[in-house]
């Protein structure tokens, strides 16, 4: 009897399931006499043990592993010398109900363990908001968190990006492969994000590195190597209220145990937390850029009211001169000059809508590539010059429009990550025609790298070109830096629109 107390006692201790099946498999043997012995407790939080070599199976028994009504896998035991007669099969029923009794305590464990880590995550994105981390830093932490808590290979942060697409803003952990995944756009239809995003409901799959070559093998470039090995993948929508800021991925790498239903519901609630938290960077952000746009809104108006003004009425003063010099060269000067200020009274109004354009205009595709210009600020470390040019709103359908936005967040993104540059700029064209668009991205950094290894990286970039009919093309700028011209073709419009676009 003491031995048999003893045995139950040191199963019970036993809170790790490897270790407690271990044991649990160890003692039933020994105590029993049996020459092979096999445990398993089925289930994502299972495992497997066993003892000695199996034999001829003759006289083997099973037995479940229960706690109550509740059946947690099998125990296999094959008897040695004597069979399990009489006593020994006591001590064995016995045993089996403590293995049992200890399996179900160490699954409330386990379960109460990761309630807690993913408790302990959700405070480390409270304090770090606290300690007024920046929206990008609170997505970061949140991703990072998310995968180490759920015990997964990657994280990421799927951003909305247009009608029908999501970015994946946030990749963790940092790396070439992240790099490579970041500023990816995919489509919120026939993809397990984008149905978490439009259904609001957690998705988990299987075979997600499989599912992801499918669905992108036809929208970009070749996709990193470490894809083909992920496996369990869980999207779990970012909510406040009734909007959907975004999702929440992690996903493991092959052979890895799959998600269970409880760490999906842990990973909602985390998730509530997160978004959360996402909505007051975003009013915390808000509050600091309505102080600047405010400001902005003052200069713009004295510049309009009282600087372009005064060039267009020395402007006009210029042209009035230039026809009353009999000197042919000196009028052509005059005129010269006079054409000068009209591109900087075009470039002073440029710099205004830039100003204003933020509060304001939020349909506008100005606008919307001055707010990828201003969320780039972070990452660059400065923000943007942004210049434009012709009837953009006018002559860039939706289609076209997400792939710019798209386009532009993915340029930028790659200036901060590798040119090392102090200063950018972004001019946007639409031709005097209306069909063709185009999209230049300067900067004074360490320029682009020899030879052909730079073209993968702007495989996202020429796919969206030639869907359009355009081009991308990567150069060295004549000044020092990188220069990317980027562009797409427009439907022509037709001479009503022109007229209504002037």
């Amino acid at each position: 009897m003491p031995a048999i107390l003893a045995a139950v006692a040191g199963i019970a201790r036993e809170l790790e399931m490897p270790a407690l099946l271990e044991r649990a498999v160890t003692t039933v043997c020994e105590l029993v006499g049996a020459r092979h012995g096999r445990v398993e407790v089925t289930g994502p939080e299972g495992g497997v043990a066993e003892y000695g070599r199996p034999g001829t199976s003759d006289g083997a028994v099973e037995i479940p592993v229960r706690a109550g009504p509740k059946i947690f896998g099998t125990f296999r035991i094959e008897p040695g010398e004597g069979g399990f007669a009489g006593r020994r099969r006591e001590v064995l029923g016995a045993l089996t109900a403590a293995t049992g009794m200890a399996v179900e305590k160490a699954l409330l464990v386990d379960g109460m363990r990761r309630r807690e880590r993913w408790l302990e995550a959700s405070y480390d994105v409270t304090k770090a908001l606290l300690g007024t981390q920046g929206l990008r830093a609170t997505l970061r932490l949140i991703a990072e968190r998310a995968r180490v808590v759920a015990g997964g290979t990657g994280g990421a942060i799927a951003l909305p990006a247009g009608p029908g697409l999501l970015v994946f803003d946030v990749v963790e952990p940092p790396g070439e492969d992240s790099d490579r995944l970041t500023g990816l756009t995919i489509p919120t239809e026939g993809t397990a994000t984008g149905i978490a995003f439009t259904t609001r409901r957690p998705i988990v799959v299987r075979d997600y590195g499989e599912h992801v070559q499918n669905e992108q093998r036809d929208r970009t470039g070749p996709m990193p190597a470490m894809i083909k090995d992920l496996d369990s993948a869980i999207s779990v929508p970012l909510i406040v209220g009734e909007e959907t800021l975004g999702v929440l991925l992690v996903a493991k790498f092959r052979d890895r145990s799959p998600f269970t239903d409880s760490d999906v519901q842990l990973a909602e609630t985390f998730a509530g937390h997160a978004a959360l938290a996402v909505e007051f960077s975003r009013a915390q952000e808000a509050r600091q850029q309505l102080a600047v746009f405010e400001d902005r809104d003052r200069i713009a108006r004295d510049l309009h009211d009282l600087v372009i003004q005064r060039l267009f009425a020395t402007g006009l003063g210029l042209e009035g001169v230039s026809r009353l010099i009999s000197d042919p060269g000196v009028g052509a000067r005059v005129a010269g000059f006079a054409h000068d200020l009209d591109g900087t009274i075009r470039e002073i109004r440029n710099s205004i809508f830039s100003l204003q354009a933020p509060a304001q205009a939020q349909g506008s595709l100005r606008a919307e590539l001055l707010r990828v210009a201003v969320d780039a600020r972070d990452t660059l470390g400065f923000e943007p010059r942004v210049g434009f040019d012709g009837p953009l709103d006018a002559a860039v359908p939706d289609a076209v429009r997400s792939d710019l936005t798209a386009s532009l967040r993915e340029a930028l993104t790659n200036v901060a990550r590798h040119a090392g540059a102090t200063s950018c700029s972004v001019e946007v064209t639409v031709d005097g025609l209306g069909t063709r668009l185009g999209l230049v991205v300067r900067d004074d950094g360490i320029g682009p790298p020899p030879g052909p290894g730079r073209v993968s990286g702007l495989a996202n970039l020429a796919a969206r070109a030639a869907r359009w009919g355009g081009t991308c093309a990567l150069v060295a700028a004549d000044d020092g830096g990188s220069r990317l011209e980027w562009t797409a073709g427009l439907p022509a419009r037709s001479a009503g629109e022109q007229g209504t676009a002037r």
